[in-house]
């Protein structure tokens, strides 16, 4: 089969004789060998070039991509054994950058000290065939079918305010006290102003509505904790704030918790090296456990 694809690609048994290591007779009888075996003729060949055959060019259509996945399989296998070393470039959003990852980089660099970072913070995902990303860690589910993804945990969302707040305007006690409450959501998510409770009669959406929003979860925030209104937040976002009493969640009885995954992704078709696959592992042994989380009562 490598014989039969060389050929195809250099256009001639001689050029890809020599790019495998054998004489040109030894390649072809290769070739004729597998046409014997298939039953079918593959190449044309003439004194100038060789021709595919309509079989032929069905044949390559799917030898190439078993070739392709061979040499990979046998990288993967001699890279198993390596020490993680290079440079990883990791793309990562803005609140889980700065509030968990960086923290927990000197940890992983103790490790893996032959391992350069360059890491990018960014609420703007990275394109599926961004090239430069060796690894990104994303919140949400997933529709990129050239994507890998390996889940870290579950991220859950809180309904939450400030002390300060609820001193002032009320604890709300029920969904439709919202509607006499200053909510606050992140305008690039549009869809987060619907806020899911479960009742008697299934789950109950209520679009809560409020004088002030942003377009990060990370400044939506900073509003809750300056006393600004009320949020619904993942908890990756706001459980160093609930920890410290800066917020306190509110309708946990009523509110319908979504499990938001959190993923480490890497482009398929690219080999886990050993820097990749260490610093997914990394991720899963730190946050596997969500240790922001609130435990319940």
């Amino acid at each position: 089969m490598t014989a039969f694809v060389r050929a195809v690609e250099t256009g001639g048994f001689s050029s890809a004789a020599r790019d495998i290591g054998l004489t040109p007779s030894a390649l072809s009888k290769l070739v004729t060998r597998l046409e014997d075996r298939l039953g079918a003729r593959l190449l044309h060949r003439t004194t100038r070039r060789l021709q595919l055959t309509a079989e032929g060019e069905a044949f390559y259509a799917r030898a190439r991509p078993i070739l392709t996945a061979m040499d990979e399989a046998e990288a993967e296998v001699a890279q198993a054994g390596a020490s993680p070393r290079g440079m990883l470039r990791l793309h990562c959003g803005s609140t889980f950058g700065m509030h968990q990852l960086a923290p927990a980089i000197p940890r992983f660099q103790q490790r893996y000290p032959e391992v350069e970072m360059d890491i990018t913070i960014s609420d703007q995902a990275p394109g599926a065939t961004d090239e430069g990303i060796d690894l990104a860690i994303r919140i949400g589910p997933l529709d990129e079918s050239s994507m890998v993804a390996r889940r870290i945990c579950n991220l859950e969302r809180v309904i939450c305010a400030s002390p300060g707040y609820l001193e002032r305007r009320g604890t709300p006690i029920t969904p439709d006290d919202l509607q006499r409450h200053n909510c606050l959501w992140i305008t690039s998510q549009p869809a987060l102003r619907r806020w899911p409770f479960d009742t008697d009669d299934g789950i109950r959406v209520v679009h809560v509505g409020g004088n002030v929003s942003a377009n990060n979860a990370e400044t939506v925030m900073q509003l809750a904790v300056a006393g600004v209104g009320i949020t619904r937040l993942a908890d990756v976002v706001v459980g160093d704030a609930i920890r410290s009493g800066k917020l306190v969640p509110i309708l946990a009885d009523w509110h319908h918790v979504e499990p938001v995954p959190l993923f480490a992704v890497y482009p398929s078709g690219r080999n886990l090296s050993p820097k990749v696959r260490a610093m997914v592992d990394f991720l899963v042994e730190e946050f596997g456990a969500a240790p922001w989380r609130q435990n319940r009562s």
